[in-house]
């Protein structure tokens, strides 16, 4: 499925089960609070704290979901093409970072 695609499956996600979009200002609440569930993650399972017990089970990937989704419904609510800003994200990030992550010495192995 490309970023249309996941587009369009939110919409009607949000159609048929969700009543209606939360506002904007929900919507960007809400994204902060699921980068900070997938920031507790990776401080816990992959930096220095130590990880709780209640949080042994938590998913990553279904974390990260959750930030797509709402990062989606953003998206959608406020006209935004994903597909089209992503495509020209890559292309810019292409054309500015190749060479320069190529001779960063920090990065050699």
């Amino acid at each position: 499925m490309d970023l249309k695609g996941v587009q369009q499956a939110v919409d009607m996600w949000i159609q048929n089960h969700g009543v209606r979009y939360f506002n904007e200002l929900t919507n960007m609440a809400q994204l902060t609070e699921e980068v900070g569930e997938v920031a507790r993650i990776i401080a816990r399972r992959y930096g220095e704290q130590s990880e709780k017990k209640s949080d042994k089970n938590k998913d990553l990937g279904e974390e990260l979901a959750d930030v797509i989704f709402v990062a989606v419904c953003l998206a959608n609510q406020t006209g935004v093409d994903l597909q089209k800003a992503f495509e020209k994200k890559i292309a810019e990030k292409t054309q500015r970072d190749h060479k320069r992550h190529h001779n960063n010495p920090k990065l050699k192995s």
